[in-house]
């Protein structure tokens, strides 16, 4: 089993035009505690420094920090900073053995006073991830009858990496999620919400994951796509095996290369920073994110 440890910075910094004189904010930038991840240091600096700061823990169960700001101010900084040891964890079985993929989804079909089933809750659609037959015909190429449903979703998986071009200039948070299939060009958050898309348009659950990746990855390693800032994949629920794990990215399973920071049903529920301001105006956004190897790395 693969273990490492990681320090990551994770910088944003806001510039106004005019100043601010209050603002309220949401940070999600401390790790998850996880089987195969655990977070022995984390510390968020902020700049200048709020009135408040209170640490909560959402419905998904991600780490969330809220602040307030009452010093008027024309630049805000926020840096989260955290040493992390991720380890690569046992696969839960082949993807052959996993379920036929109908049998998933019929099992999740709501029945009136009948509790929900582990999973059911991302089986719909959210704003970012819509679930329409347009997405539903993309997926079945890959979800043929009676067919595993882990097999499945990585040939999903294998086609949105071949098919879809990474570029960061094409698309924007507001990009839907239907348009990546006539321009076939995004980044990770439209790749994750692509492939989140299909399997729920085929009813089936998948959750968005938000994290990072080795900034600089050991010698004889390629360097995957989405270093240096902040990355995404998703999970999808399956049976027995519990929640997999996909980068449509960089057309991997996530190891001890990925850290895992929250998860939700799509990029609004797990944004890393978000705010209401009072003034302000116009401003500029500079993100910077570095996650090196450490020196408490951990060789077992």
């Amino acid at each position: 089993m693969n273990h490492a440890a990681y320090r990551v910075v994770h910088e944003t910094r806001y510039l106004h035009t005019n100043g601010v004189s209050t603002s309220q904010h949401v940070a999600y930038l401390t790790p998850r505690e996880l089987p195969q991840q655990s977070v022995r240091q984390h510390e968020l600096v902020i700049e200048p420094a709020p009135a408040s700061c209170v640490q909560r823990v959402d419905y998904f169960g991600n780490a969330v920090s809220q602040f307030t700001i009452l010093t008027p101010y024309d630049e805000l900084s926020v840096i989260g900073r955290s040493l992390v040891e991720v380890c690569t964890p046992e696969p839960p079985g082949a993807p052959s053995d996993s379920p036929p993929w109908e049998t998933v989804r019929d099992a999740l079909l709501y029945a009136r006073g009948a509790p929900l089933l582990d999973g059911a809750e991302f089986s719909f659609a959210s704003p970012y991830a819509a679930v329409t037959p347009e997405l539903a015909a993309f997926a079945r190429e890959s979800f043929a009858p009676t067919q595993p449903l882990v097999e499945s979703a990585i040939d999903l998986m294998h086609r949105i990496h071949e098919q879809f071009v990474f570029d960061p200039g094409a698309t924007t948070i507001a990009t839907p999620v239907t348009r990546l299939l006539t321009d076939c060009r995004g980044v990770c958050q439209d790749f994750a919400h692509l492939q989140i898309a299909c399997l729920r348009s085929l009813g089936l659950p998948a959750r968005y994951v938000s994290g990072y990746l080795l900034t600089e990855p050991p010698p004889g390693q390629p360097r995957l796509v989405g270093a240096d800032a902040s990355h995404a994949w998703l999970s999808v629920w399956c049976p027995r095996l519990g929640w997999i794990d996909l980068d449509p990215t960089n057309d991997v399973r996530p190891s001890h290369r990925h850290i895992t920071v929250a998860w939700g049903r799509d990029y609004g529920d797990v944004c890393p920073l978000r705010g209401v301001v009072l003034g302000g105006r116009e401003h500029t956004l500079h993100v910077a994110v570095s996650v090196t190897p450490s020196e408490d790395a951990v060789t077992r």
